[in-house]
Parts: C-alpha cells; sequence; structure tokens
C-alpha cells in the first residue's frame, strides 16, 4: 500500500483513539455525557482515581501502621515536582487554562516551602503530567502514587471543565495541586464527626453536573479516611481540600445543615500543615555523608535529614540504612542547584534496611535525603556509604 493511501488511514485511527480516550473517561468517573455548556461549574468537584488502600503484615503495630499511612504519600522535603502539559491530543488544553494552573503552583509556591515546582517541555522529564481532558472531571493522583502509580505518558492530574468559567477560579488547581504534594479531602477526615444524609448525598452527587456513580460518591464524600492518614484531630471545613456542600446533606454538626462553604484560598491550617511537613530547603550547610564512616540519625517520626555526597571516585556505590527503622531515602544529583533524581528506596513496613546502589561520578555533587516514618526499637539509627 502506498504511503499516501496510509495517510488518511492513520488520521482516522487517532482520532478513533482520541474517541476511546473520552469514552473510557467518562465510563471511569461515571459521567454521561460531557455538558455542553459550563452551568453550575461551581457544584462540579474533584474526583480523585481509586487506588489499593496499604496493608500490612501482622507483626506491625497499629502505631507503626499510623504512622507510615501518614507519610508514605508525601514527597522527601527538598524535591522538585516537574509537570508537564500534553501539546496535543484529546488531553491538550488552551493557552488560558495553562496560565491558571501555573497560578495554582504559584498559590502553593508563595507560601514559602521546601517543595520546587518547575514546568518542562519534556514529558519524559515529568513527574506531574497534566491533561484537560473534557467530561474526565477534575481529579489528582495524592502524593508519591504520582511516581509509584501511573506510566510516563499517562495523565497524574486533569482538569475536565473550563476552568476559566469556573467562578471558583484559581481555587479548582490549587485543590488539585494539593493532593499532588500529599493531601487528602478534609471533608473525608475521621476527626471531622460529619454524619451524612447519605441517600442525599447520593442523590446530589449521582445528578448532574457530577453524575456520579455511589462508588465514586463512596470513594470521594462518604468514605472516611484511615485515622493514620490524617495528622491530630483537628478538622478545618475552611480547607482548600474542603468541597463545598449545599443544605441538607449534613446532617450533624447542625450547625452545616443548611450547608458549609468553605473560604476561597489556602486556609491557615492548610498554610500551617505544608510548611511543617515541607519547611524551607537550604542544602549548602548539609554535612557530607564520607565513604565508610557512619553517621548517627537522631530523628522524630517525619523528621529528615540531608547530607551532601561528593565521590572521591567513579564507582559503585552502596548507602545504606542501619536500625530498626521505617525510612524512605532518596538521592538526587545536584545539576547547578537542579535536583535530578538518582535513585530512591522506601524500606516502611518491611525488615530491611533502605538501600541504593548506583554509578556516582568524580567531581559530580549529590544530595542524599532520609525522611523517618517510625523508629520501632530503643536508641538510633545510622547510615553508611561504601
Amino acid at each position: 500500500m502506498s504511503v499516501e493511501k496510509l495517510k488518511p488511514l492513520s488520521k482516522q485511527i487517532e482520532k478513533l483513539a482520541s474517541r476511546l480516550d473520552r469514552l473510557e473517561a467518562q465510563l471511569r468517573t461515571g459521567q454521561r455525557r460531557p455538558e455542553s455548556t459550563q452551568e453550575n461549574a461551581s457544584e462540579r468537584f474533584c474526583s480523585l482515581p481509586e487506588v489499593p488502600e496499604r496493608t500490612f503484615e501482622r507483626d506491625v503495630s497499629l502505631h507503626r501502621a499510623r504512622l507510615i499511612r501518614y507519610l508514605d504519600k508525601k514527597w522527601v522535603n527538598g524535591t522538585k515536582l516537574r509537570y508537564y502539559f500534553f501539546k496535543s491530543g484529546p488531553f491538550s488544553g488552551e493557552d488560558t487554562q495553562k496560565a491558571l494552573v501555573r497560578e495554582g503552583f504559584d498559590v502553593w509556591k508563595a507560601v514559602g516551602i521546601g517543595i520546587g515546582f518547575e514546568e518542562v517541555a519534556d514529558i519524559g522529564e515529568s513527574e506531574v503530567r497534566i491533561g484537560f481532558l473534557s467530561g474526565d472531571g477534575a481529579w489528582s493522583y495524592v502524593g508519591r502514587d504520582v511516581i509509584d502509580i501511573p506510566g510516563q505518558s499517562e495523565r497524574t492530574m486533569n482538569f475536565g471543565w473550563d476552568l476559566t468559567q469556573d467562578p471558583r477560579g484559581v481555587d479548582t488547581p490549587v485543590h488539585e495541586i494539593g493532593h499532588t504534594l500529599g493531601f487528602p479531602h478534609e471533608h473525608q477526615n475521621p476527626f471531622a464527626g460529619i454524619i451524612w444524609d447519605e441517600e442525599a448525598v447520593y442523590n446530589y452527587f449521582g445528578g448532574p453536573p457530577n453524575n456520579w456513580s455511589r462508588e465514586t460518591t463512596h470513594h470521594n464524600v462518604l468514605k472516611k479516611l484511615l485515622p493514620g492518614a490524617v495528622e491530630g484531630s483537628e478538622w478545618d471545613p475552611d480547607s482548600i481540600m474542603h468541597y463545598k456542600f449545599q443544605a441538607g446533606l449534613i446532617e450533624k454538626p447542625e450547625e452545616y445543615q443548611e450547608g458549609l462553604t468553605p473560604q476561597p484560598g489556602l486556609s491557615d491550617s492548610d498554610i500551617e500543615e505544608v510548611r511543617r511537613l515541607y519547611p524551607p530547603q537550604d542544602d549548602s550547610s548539609n554535612p557530607t555523608l564520607e565513604p565508610f564512616k557512619s553517621e548517627v540519625l537522631s530523628l522524630a517520626p517525619g523528621e529528615q535529614k540531608n547530607f551532601a555526597v561528593v565521590p572521591g571516585v567513579t564507582r559503585e556505590y552502596t548507602i545504606q540504612t542501619f536500625g530498626a527503622s521505617d525510612t524512605v531515602m532518596v538521592l538526587f544529583e545536584d545539576q547547578g542547584g537542579n535536583l535530578k533524581f538518582v535513585d530512591g528506596d522506601d524500606d516502611s513496613g518491611s525488615h530491611l534496611n533502605a538501600r541504593i546502589r548506583a554509578r556516582l561520578y568524580q567531581g559530580r555533587r549529590y544530595i542524599l535525603r532520609i525522611r523517618l516514618y517510625f523508629n520501632f526499637s530503643a536508641g538510633d539509627m545510622a547510615i553508611m556509604m561504601w
């Protein structure tokens, strides 16, 4: 068959693939055909993808499991999240839409945190991949699920309606980026004490403009998070991660029977929590991890230690923690202040120790970050490179 005859066939296949993407999106979220207008845009809500809940062996205590669940989706502090907008096909979006999402990243950046954001033009360099597939709702994977679950060519975040017509403005992107940072829905906080009129909730979210299945509504609204997935006991009804609820959905607390509308923007609690998890990071004063010299790690759960690694010889190196603890350890190469991921390991919930084996190069500088989930024996832990 001639090349000329193959071209029309190729275009037909591309159009068919685009239609299949849209149909699959509608089936995944339980939605009917997308609305042709932007009416009731403020009544459209985030619909998180369902992912398997983490389970543990029987010898993992409830306290240990709680700390792991709280931290296992959070990034090590100092990570730079690179985001990418699809340039063509059903996932591409208008420049005005992209501008609002960029503004959402700026909102989080302005808080002053240790997580960085950078837009990249190469999908292969991205951790966060943002699509605008109409009718697929707004959603994001939560925290490190961004890199653990979807493939490199798949979306990790989507906006399924015209953000420029949404009266919530930048708050919708800020909410989804909050998920990417590792924060769940606040109204599912097990300490909130919300008692729902469940059938009213199913009926409301099952109707337009969301058109959710009962399963989707349960996953995103009614299902309470495990206690370990949130810290403390304070419920923040003004959180950027909280839905707005109309009258008749909440039975208790009674003050919200007539509806609950969070204040716009990041709440004080949002800002306090993101700064606590991701405080500003300065790598200029990191101690150097020397070969064959152990370093003691005296860390509380959630705390992090950073080291500079400057190899004197180009070869394979092993870096490992020692002690009965749950940690996540990530190694980056410092390329003129731009940190590139080299390798990482997470030993949480196991009897192993976090271990990285990588070829490091003389004359290059690396940054090692270690965050503790839980130390389940007396005494400190240690790290060594050899």
